[in-house]
């Protein structure tokens, strides 16, 4: 018995691409792309539960960090509520695409279904890299409303210039993506490693506050750059073509490098479970 909303929505897009004047034809990874997408929209609708749940549990922690900050840091805390709230929103982006993957595969895992992917004329790491980049797009959406409920919450005022805050942000998070593959590639090798996944969830904090621009190396981490980055355009207002090139450049190269190396990781580690003969086993 299948899943709702997994292969029903994967195969019956794929099914509807394929299909031509002249006979059946392969699908591309537009049609891939297309089936993912809709894959994730039929989740966050008919599991809504699951959706606002999480929303309300980050909610909820920003509440605690908030309110019980105000009462012990007091003004310390109010001068610096803007930084806080981007960190935050950042935060939840960065977990949410890590998760993407690293949890999804172990999911995959444990359920047995990991081979489908195996046997799909894309190869199973496009899958799961656009399985990926699918979560991230939902991720957005529901970190948007997360950064709203904020702003209300505290009394704030952020600029949220589209044409800065989303490819900054975007490259920011794009760099936790290649951690998450890596991860993703640890757990179909070793199959229960979920506390290890969970606990780098948590070095995504000191990520986010790590302060980029006064040491030097640390704008080399994930999230460093993105996040000091991002803390100029939605606190000061600079705009994306104000930034210095370096900034920019050291930005997309670490998006660049540790996709790569999560990719890099992800391949090497289920060559590895197949050579074990323990890819589908748990």
């Amino acid at each position: 018995m299948s899943r709702p909303g997994r292969g029903d929505a994967l195969g019956d897009q794929s099914g509807d691409a394929s299909a031509g004047p002249s006979g059946p034809r392969p699908a591309g990874y537009r049609q891939l792309a297309r089936a993912v997408l809709y894959r994730e929209y039929l989740i966050f609708v008919r599991y809504p539960a699951n959706a606002v749940g999480g929303i309300v549990v980050s909610l909820f922690f920003f509440g605690l960090l908030f309110y019980g900050g105000r009462m012990i840091a007091g003004q310390a805390l109010t001068d610096s509520i803007e930084g806080i709230v981007v960190g935050y929103f950042l935060w939840t982006l960065s977990v949410g695409a890590y998760s993407a993957i690293s949890n999804d595969v172990a999911s995959e895992v444990q359920w047995g279904t990991l081979e489908r992917h195996l046997m799909t004329p894309f190869g199973f790491t496009p899958v799961v890299v656009f399985k990926g980049v699918a979560k991230v797009v939902r991720t957005f959406v529901t970190s948007t409303v997360i950064l709203a409920v904020m702003l209300v919450m505290t009394g704030t005022s952020l600029d949220l210039n589209v044409v800065t805050v989303v490819p900054v942000a975007t490259l920011a998070v794009v760099s936790v993506l290649g951690l998450g593959l890596a991860a993703g590639g640890v757990a179909i090798l070793y199959k229960r490693v979920g506390a290890w996944l969970n606990l780098l969830q948590f070095g995504f904090v000191v990520l986010v506050s790590a302060p980029a621009f006064d040491l030097g190396w640390t704008r080399f981490l994930p999230l460093a750059q993105g996040s000091a980055l991002l803390q100029r355009a939605m606190v000061d207002g600079t705009r994306l073509w104000e930034f210095p090139l370096v900034d920019l450049a050291v930005l997309v190269g670490v998006a660049i490098a540790y996709v790569a190396f999560g990719y890099w990781v992800f391949q090497y580690t289920t060559r590895r479970a197949r050579r074990l003969g323990v890819l589908g086993d748990y």
